[in-house]
């Protein structure tokens, strides 16, 4: 053998040995996603769990037996029948969310648990609507969710996994029942309504009598106002009457007093005395008269002695 033949089986070990070497290496290292776990059986049998990151494992030995996400997970339940308690049938659909917590308990406690947490929701949905009646199942739906949470997870711990929420996505009832349910909701909206439209008559009666009391009372009182003004005015009125003519009988007695006052009142007296005998004439076809008092002269000394008189009295 040649010293170049012997040189081409040594460079074909050596490749060999390199590329066993990359194959062994690139088997055994293993690069986890976040949020993922893979589980390692070793011949045949549960080794361990890889969570996320840089993991080695014995090359031909170990194999990753399952890839689970541990994300949280949303399964659509598919609709099914379900009978309330006063015997109603509905078709119910719904929408479950559930999360991976043990990778090992999901891969060996069930077969497929996203399937067995599905026929169980299923199966806990139909339970927990046979204890209800038509009416609660619309007005609990929260009530009715919890419930099914608490019993799956109950059922689903063996399984490593945790059921987070169940959203019932819709109820339908039969249509004879929906006929009979959009009467009902008819007739509680026209009584509704009655009563509404009820209400604002009495309300709108009890404003307008209440407008009709103050406008009385108002009145009432303005006319109260009003009379008290006017006797107030009266009053005043005959106050200042009152003290103009005491204020003139005042001034008129101060001028009486005096030689200017007594002539004058004398030739007032005189022309009143003189028009009234005018007004009898006037009146009456015979006329009366004093022998003394044919003249002006003579009515004129009467009645100045008539004030004298009462000057004296003064």
């Amino acid at each position: 053998m040649s010293i170049e033949q012997l040189t081409s089986i040594v460079f074909s070990y050596q490749m060999a040995i390199i590329i066993l070497a990359i194959v062994l290496l690139k088997s055994s290292v293993k690069f986890v996603p976040q949020n993922r776990a893979f589980v390692i059986e070793r011949f045949g049998k549960f080794n361990r769990t890889l969570e996320a990151g840089l993991n080695f494992i014995v090359p031909f030995i170990d194999n990753v037996a399952y890839d689970r996400s541990l994300k949280e997970q949303a399964i659509d339940v598919p609709s099914q029948g379900a009978i309330t308690k006063d015997n109603i049938s509905l078709t119910v659909d719904g929408v479950l969310y559930l999360k991976v917590l043990d990778p090992y308990k999901a891969s060996y406690g069930v077969d497929e648990y996203s399937f067995a947490v599905t026929q169980l929701a299923q199966t806990t949905m139909r339970s927990e609507i046979g204890k209800m009646e038509l009416d609660k199942t619309f007005e609990e739906r929260d009530s009715l969710n919890v419930n099914i949470v608490n019993a799956i997870n109950e059922a689903a711990l063996p399984w490593g996994v945790q059921v987070l929420r169940y959203e019932i996505k819709d109820i339908v009832p039969p249509h004879s029942v929906m006929e009979a349910m959009e009467r009902q909701m008819k007739a509680e909206r026209e009584k509704r309504a009655q009563i509404l439209e009820s209400e604002g008559d009495r309300q709108a009666a009890v404003n307008v009598a209440e407008g009709q009391k103050q406008a009385i009372v108002l009145a009432a009182q303005a006319d109260k106002e009003q009379q008290i003004l006017k006797a107030e005015g009266e009053a005043t009125a005959i106050l200042r009457v009152a003290e103009a003519r005491a204020e003139a009988l005042e001034k008129v007695g101060n001028v009486a007093k005096t030689e200017e006052g007594q002539k004058a009142i004398q030739l007032d007296l005189a022309t009143l005395a003189i028009e009234a005998k005018q007004a009898i004439a006037k009146e009456s076809s015979v006329v009366l008269l004093p022998d003394s008092a044919t003249d002006v002269s003579s009515v004129v000394a009467q009645a100045t002695t008539i004030i004298n008189a009462l000057n004296n009295k003064g």
